[in-house]
């Protein structure tokens, strides 16, 4: 009899912890968890603002222009690159590659356009101010398009002539290759560059004109890609409604344990946050440097970038009045905190996304969970992390959240392939 009590009182703190934690999985949210969980739902997703950088940003004829300018193949050195090359349809606009592959290798990952227009900063560095500008670097860099503006307002002379002419107007005649080589531009080749600079300032400024109102079109295609509702924005608009059956069919009791620990103990909304799940601002957060790569120093570069870009806001080639540039104009340019900080990706579909990190150093979501429970020290600068202290399970239930959030593109299937 002595030996079974003392079984019987552990079957009993068994029985009483499990109870506990199902009372606590299933809990009531308090309003402020609520207001919240609506700033992450997608309903709370604002209306898109305009891009006074981009006059076409929302000309139906220039996203049509842009759609067929992004999955064309002839837009690169070897005529087997386009945009969507990276940016596949199929993967949630990436790759699947820790390095994005062009007629190259490049030193970062690639990352999402899926809602890239709500962001003020593109790339991981945010050395781009616009989709339009960010559009247009791929195309010149020597291992992502590596082809150069005067081979591309060639072809559009000899593929998109009516296209672009019904959008921007007369095509100037470039016919001459005395004044318009085929290949020049202000790259890394030196053939190409050599050509570029023999030009007069009139016949380049008129083959960059073409060049920038190319970006502009593949920006406004951009623009119609959108983020679509996933089973976390069922779960939430339910909870708004108070809708108890609706919640519990949205999301399992896995996954909403992990959505407490996302928004509490795990702190994730401190990078996370909004409907789109980025505040897209910039932060250190200890990822080690790829293996065969040299430290990346992430927003510290790209902010002396942007300032410095041909195609940034205040450029004479954008269409924004200086007052429309506040995010360019009074960007902060120094300090420790930019040193290895970069952009944080949006987390819908992330589940469709690995690998991660700005060059792909984890493989899987379990990988991303384990750095954050355990920070390291930074390759560069300071690690803004805190050790958090999460259980095996309770980072098994922020991976079981995480899949809540696929939902997939929000645009019309014609779009989401080549025309």
């Amino acid at each position: 009899m002595k030996r079974i009590l003392p079984l019987i009182g552990g079957i009993l703190l068994i029985a009483a912890a499990i109870g506990v934690w199902s009372v606590t999985r299933s809990a009531a949210w308090s309003e402020e968890e609520k207001s919240t969980l609506s700033g992450l739902w997608i309903g709370s997703l604002p209306a898109l603002q305009p891009d006074p950088s981009n006059a076409y940003a929302d000309d139906t004829q220039a996203a049509e222009f842009g759609h067929e300018l992004f999955f064309d193949t002839r837009f690169s050195s070897t005529g087997e690159v386009s945009c969507a090359t990276c940016h596949l349809p199929e993967l949630m606009f990436t790759d699947g590659e820790s390095l994005a592959q062009g007629v190259g290798t490049t030193d970062r990952k690639t990352m999402t356009i899926i809602g890239t227009a709500y962001s003020p900063w593109q790339f991981w560095d945010g050395r781009k101010d616009s989709q339009w500008a960010q559009a247009l670097a791929p195309l010149e860099s020597a291992v992502e398009h590596g082809g150069t503006r005067a081979q591309y307002v060639h072809l559009i002379s000899e593929f998109y002539r009516e296209e672009y002419e019904a959008i921007f107007g007369p095509l100037p005649d470039f016919s001459d290759p005395e004044r318009f080589p085929i290949s020049a531009g202000p790259v890394d080749d030196p053939a190409a560059r050599a050509a570029w600079e023999a030009m007069t300032q009139a016949d380049r400024d008129a083959v960059t004109q073409v060049f920038v109102n190319m970006g502009k079109a593949i920006a406004a295609y951009e623009r119609l890609i959108m983020p679509g509702p996933a089973r976390f924005d069922l779960y939430v608009d339910a909870l708004l409604k108070d809708d108890k059956p609706a919640m519990k069919t949205a999301l399992t009791e896995d996954e909403v344990a992990g959505l407490r620990l996302f928004i509490g103990k795990a702190n994730c909304i401190q990078c996370h946050n909004g409907p789109l799940f980025t505040n897209n601002d910039f932060h250190n957060t200890g990822v080690p440097t790829a293996q065969n790569l040299p430290l990346d120093d992430g927003r510290a570069s790209g902010v002396i970038l942007v300032l410095a870009d041909e195609f940034n806001c205040l450029s004479p080639w954008s269409d924004a009045g200086d007052s429309d540039c506040a995010e360019l104009r009074f960007v902060t340019s120094a300090g420790e905190q930019l040193a290895a900080a970069f952009k944080p990706p949006t987390l819908r579909n992330v589940a469709e996304t690995a690998p991660y990190m700005h060059a792909g150093q984890f493989a899987t979501l379990e990988d991303v969970l384990a750095h954050y429970n355990h920070p390291p020290v930074s390759p560069i600068g300071h690690n803004e992390l805190d050790p958090l202290g999460l259980t095996p399970r309770e980072m098994a239930q922020i991976v079981a959240f995480l899949g809540a959030l696929s939902g997939g593109v929000d645009a019309p299937p014609e779009l989401l392939q080549a025309p």
